[in-house]
């Protein structure tokens, strides 16, 4: 199979947001962090899921996710990366809709 595929869909709580900020070409920029938690069954058993996850958007997407109240539950749609000189994937939001 030949796809490459990177979407990830997460229904996930807003925990953390910083300050809006702005690209040097003056597009908005928001840093903020997720947390999911859920059950899963894997190997027939079912397991807690809990996970935090470095968040960024980017746009009118920065502009709205930066009014929205700590705590409040979305679900996020977008792409995994990591960022250059780190080791830690950072979740890239393209839309949120809510849970």
């Amino acid at each position: 199979m030949n796809a490459k595929v990177n979407q990830l869909v997460l229904t996930a709580s807003i925990v953390e947001i910083e300050s809006l900020r702005y690209t040097p070409s003056g597009v908005p920029a928001l840093n903020f962090k997720l947390e999911h938690a859920s059950e899963i069954t894997e190997a027939g058993k079912v397991r807690q899921v809990k996970a935090l996850l470095k968040s960024v958007s980017l746009g009118a997407v920065a502009e709205s996710l930066a009014k929205q109240d700590i705590g409040s539950q979305w679900v996020f749609h977008g792409f995994l990366s990591t960022p250059r000189n780190t080791k830690q994937i950072v979740f890239h939001i393209h839309t949120f809709v809510k849970d």
